[in-house]
């Protein structure tokens, strides 16, 4: 009787990690539907909330994050490293596990090394373009590796051999068709008909100067009837963020959320999103056909974002808009400029399809458990397909 599949995985900090590790577990539990998957994570991300609400077991370690930007002083991550490691360990021999797998972000190289030293197999996705430091650790510990995009193998050790596998989408979005559902998505969000949508996301933790920008835009076109905006401030900006909306009387044609609960709808009734460019947003957005200006995070590692935003912005799919010009002069001039033109817009919906750059992402999911199942020595059922 072959022992049943059990499979730890290593995902925190912010949603571009979270849920690719996710959609990941969820093409497990479609092969294996009785399948143990777990995470690992810590108490300081996103993943207290993401994980649980999604079905699954949190495992915090006592990891910090490797960003010295952060205030991490250099000297303590060593030894941080080997007791979080050491931590893992013991989950993964408690969980039974036969594979362990590091998404990316700080809570991931303690997995990788805690299997390392269980004697497990392990396996790592790298997400962004040019690798973060977690990962680039973690690669000399495993040799097995996967991509979401294939500039990211250009920053891994020598010695390493990825397979670019695309990025993990979970299911609304895998088999997302904005055209089919646009009717409802606007219905639902209560767009008027002839309005052009404006959706504004900061990225699962909000972006104060895209929400600064975006309150500023909706004060320039509260007496417009054509527009709506839909800004995603964060939990943190919101209640300042309606206040502003309310106090100029934009609150008329724009809506402040925390949170995108529905995220294919709200891509399926949006003309066009400015955002920033992490690694989940650029998939997701060359998987759907979905226009973009992009407006990379200055700080992020390796300036990781602006090399993410160029897979879009090399075929013509979104337009660059760097962090210190984003104003709401700018996106005044730039989003009301592309919203009043529908040829461009629609030309840039064409453009990452034609291109060929989103195809590949709606399977890795799928492609990326494959390669989880044969790590851990697991026969592989039929696949089963995503509901549509």
């Amino acid at each position: 009787m072959e022992t049943p599949l059990s499979v730890v995985i290593g995902a925190g900090g912010t949603g571009g990690h979270i849920y690719p590790g996710l959609a990941l577990a969820e093409a497990l539990r479609r092969r294996v539907p009785g399948a143990a998957i777990s995470f690992v994570g810590t108490e300081r991300g996103l993943e207290t909330r993401l994980i649980p609400e999604a079905g699954y077991r949190l495992h915090t370690v006592d990891m910090i994050p490797f960003d010295r930007s952060l205030g991490v002083k250099r000297f303590t991550l060593p030894a941080a490293l080997l007791r979080s490691a050491g931590q893992c360990r013991t989950i993964l021999r408690e969980q039974g596990a036969q594979a362990a797998v590091g998404m990316g972000g700080y809570p991931s190289a303690p997995v990788i090394l805690g299997a390392r030293l269980a004697g497990l197999p392990s396996l790592i996705h790298e997400s962004n373009a040019v690798p973060g430091r977690a990962n680039t650790f973690a690669a000399r510990l495993t040799p097995h590796v996967a991509l979401a995009f294939e500039a990211g193998g250009d920053h891994l050790p020598a010695s390493t051999r990825p397979d670019l596998v695309g990025m993990p989408l979970t299911g609304p979005l895998a088999t997302l068709d904005r055209e089919a559902r646009r009717a409802d998505a606007r219905r639902a969000l209560g767009v008027p008909p002839h309005a052009r949508l404006l959706l504004v996301n900061g990225g699962s933790l909000g972006a104060a100067r895209l929400t600064e920008a975006a309150v500023g835009l909706a004060g320039r076109w509260r007496d417009r009837t054509d527009v709506r905006l839909l800004i995603k401030t964060g939990p943190a900006a919101l209640d300042a963020a309606r206040a502003r909306l309310r106090a100029t009387g934009a609150d008329r044609v724009a809506e402040a959320v925390a949170y995108l609960d529905r995220i294919d709808q709200t891509y399926a009734a949006a003309d066009l999103v400015v955002c920033r460019a992490g690694s989940a947003t650029v998939a997701e957005l060359a998987t759907i056909g979905l226009p973009a200006v992009l407006v990379p995070y200055p700080h992020a590692p390796g300036d990781h974002q602006t090399h993410n935003a160029r897979t879009l912005t090399g075929v013509g799919a979104g337009v660059l808009l760097r962090d210190e010009d984003t104003t709401a002069a700018s996106l005044d001039a730039l989003a009301g400029s592309l919203l009043a033109d529908p040829h461009r817009l629609h030309a840039m919906a064409s453009a990452a399809t034609t291109a060929g750059i989103g195809a590949h992402h709606r399977d890795a999911a799928d492609r990326l458990a494959v390669k989880v199942l044969r790590l851990a020595g697991h026969r592989l059922p039929a696949p089963v397909p995503t509901a549509h």
